[in-house]
């Protein structure tokens, strides 16, 4: 899979004179990370939020407590619910969210790989699954470009 060009990311966006913000659980701060390689990511990216803790998807980002305590926090509505928190909270246009099993072993009850990745903007939010395989490095990575690739599809990037 080729990689997510972050700067051709960060140009759609400032020509749509429009903004991201990014709510990231397996991948703490990875995706913003990319995004802030870009000179000018000023310009677009209103920030992050790293909310690994299940009970700080709550708090921070707003999740639904009854959500997270039926479904858990790898679930596709908890996803979509981070990714549209944190365009809310931040005042962004787009909101990027991952939550998923790093590994190496299973976490509540999912197996490792198991990820969603979300975005939210002004047409509602979606999630995508992912079965990812590899150790922990190649899964959160995998992770990242995934999100940055449903992000490049909401604006019709490559």
């Amino acid at each position: 899979m080729a990689r997510v060009d972050p700067t051709a990311l960060v140009d759609a966006l400032r020509d749509a004179g429009a903004t991201v913000a990014v709510a990231e659980s397996l991948t703490g701060g990875a995706v913003c990370a990319r995004l802030v390689d870009v000179p000018g990511a000023s310009d677009v990216l209103r920030g992050a939020v790293v909310a690994y803790a299940t009970e700080l998807k709550a708090s921070l980002l707003g999740v639904d407590e009854l959500l997270l305590a039926a479904r858990g926090p790898v679930d596709p509505e908890v996803a979509e619910a981070m990714a549209d928190g944190v365009r809310r909270r931040l005042g962004a246009t787009y909101g990027l969210a991952t939550t998923g099993v790093a590994g190496p072993g299973p976490s509540d009850g999912k197996p490792a790989g198991t990820v969603y990745v979300a975005v939210a903007g002004p047409d509602g939010a979606a999630a995508r699954r992912l079965a990812l395989d590899g150790d922990r490095a190649a899964i959160r990575s995998g992770t990242v470009e995934a999100v940055l690739e449903e992000l490049a599809a909401r604006l019709h990037v490559g």
